[in-house]
């Protein structure tokens, strides 16, 4: 369980990275060369969408760090995990979706979905084996 915790939050802190490159820092150099937008003009023409979902980024990320907490501390306090494993299996399983959609829509994107989706991939796969092992 702990791997799965340790790579959920691994990917939590990434997609906050991604909500701040794409929501505050858009515009800068460094940000438009990662993007790859090659003008100040297409920067200002495509901030709006950028800006949207730089949050949806954000979400993921807040459902996931919700769900990390959750199951670390065992829950609501008498032991329950069930609500922290859902938003942990939401969160993940939804960043994964997203990087198997960024591929799927333009291979050469390959190096990004896979930055993306690797640690959600592994706490999923974490998941699935520490419940599989548990009596």
């Amino acid at each position: 369980m702990v791997v799965a915790l340790v790579a959920a939050a691994l990917a939590a802190v990434l997609h906050v990275s991604i909500f701040v490159m794409e929501s505050v820092l858009w515009t800068t150099p460094r940000v438009r060369a990662t993007f790859g937008i090659t003008s100040d003009a297409q920067a200002e023409h495509t901030r709006p969408l950028a800006f949207n979902q730089g949050f949806y980024n954000l979400f993921l990320a807040i459902v996931t760090g919700v769900g990390v907490v959750l199951v670390a501390t065992g829950g609501d306090g008498g032991g329950q995990r069930g609500p922290g494993l859902a938003l942990l299996v939401a969160g993940t399983g939804s960043m994964l979706a997203a990087a198997l959609v960024l591929i799927l829509s333009d291979r050469s994107k390959a190096r990004a979905a896979t930055v993306q989706g690797t640690f959600p991939l592994v706490a999923l796969v974490a998941l699935l084996v520490a419940a599989l092992t548990q009596p």
